[in-house]
């Protein structure tokens, strides 16, 4: 078991110093959150809670990701970065594919793509994008980066993007894994056609279960049967290694874990440091992997 923890509703100022915790006490990856902005009044209602409400405040940082990847990648030496999520068909693919493949390339590859699709529209109609394709959109976004991320001659004509022989550099062909974030059907056929990974949102150990069992069904129509793949999971109960065995046995590869207690309110830098070095010591030593 590979073990995570999350940096929503962290101050962005607090940043380096726990990647350098996470660094040193074994953890995994940090899990980045992304919004671009924050409307005052949304219409929207926030999907994985009852009242509609976002759980976070006009007050929480979300700071750039590629700058914090690059940033907190600097600072150590075999911690992963991603995001849960990045909402990718926010964006074009060109200056992302840029931005991500330099990150990853230029920290041995350990910054990846934690993508899903967003639930904000006032977000899309902000940067004039269209809320209601925003699934095909992204799809055909990965196609197109990791087409750009080879360095060769390439060239693309599809729906929403269309260009002539081209390349970009430097190359990014290392390993970059893109994780889907969702429970929708068709995020698991995303996974399963396209994904290294699933990272569902606050479902139930059988709901877990069978999405895992759905993806790889799928994952064999699209010819990837022997593809791996790896599930972020965040249990709704503090993890002892009873837990950590069990979701292992049901296939969770990545544990996401908040080892200082509740986010709300958001507790200060030295109680979070605290926690994640009693996990890193107390868990990880014993149940994790060396988060290799």
């Amino acid at each position: 078991m590979k073990f995570c923890t999350s940096l929503f509703r962290v101050s962005a100022d607090d940043y380096l110093e726990i990647a350098r915790v996470a660094d040193t006490y074994g953890w995994d990856t940090l899990l980045l959150s992304d919004h671009l902005l924050h409307p005052e009044r949304i219409a929207s209602p926030y999907p994985y809670d009852p009242s509609g409400e976002r759980p976070w405040e006009a007050s929480d940082d979300f700071p750039d990701i590629w700058v914090a990847s690059a940033m907190m990648a600097a600072v150590t030496t075999r911690l992963k970065l991603l995001q849960m999520v990045y909402i990718l068909p926010l964006r074009e693919p060109y200056s992302v594919a840029k931005s991500l493949g330099t990150a990853a390339r230029m920290s041995d590859y350990r910054v990846g793509l934690g993508l899903g699709l967003g639930w904000m529209r006032e977000e899309f109609d902000l940067v004039g994008q269209d809320f209601a394709v925003r699934g095909a959109r992204c799809d055909e976004m990965v196609e197109v980066m990791r087409k750009l991320f080879t360095g060769e001659m390439v060239e693309h004509h599809g729906r929403f993007f269309d260009f002539d022989r081209l390349c970009m550099r430097p190359a990014a062909d290392g390993p970059i894994p893109v994780v889907v974030g969702g429970n929708s059907r068709p995020a698991l056929r995303r996974v399963a056609r396209l994904g290294d990974g699933w990272a569902p949102a606050f479902v139930s150990d059988e709901e877990l279960v069978a999405g895992i069992a759905e993806i790889r069904s799928q994952q064999s129509e699209f010819g990837r049967a022997d593809a791996p793949l790896a599930v972020y999971y965040r249990p709704l109960d503090f993890p002892d290694p009873d837990e950590i065995r069990r979701l292992e046995d049901m296939g969770v590869t990545h544990c996401t874990v908040a080892p200082w207690g509740q986010d709300d309110p958001p507790p200060p830098l030295a109680h979070r440091l605290d926690g994640m070095k009693r996990f890193g010591d107390d868990v990880i030593a014993k149940l994790g992997d060396g988060g290799g």
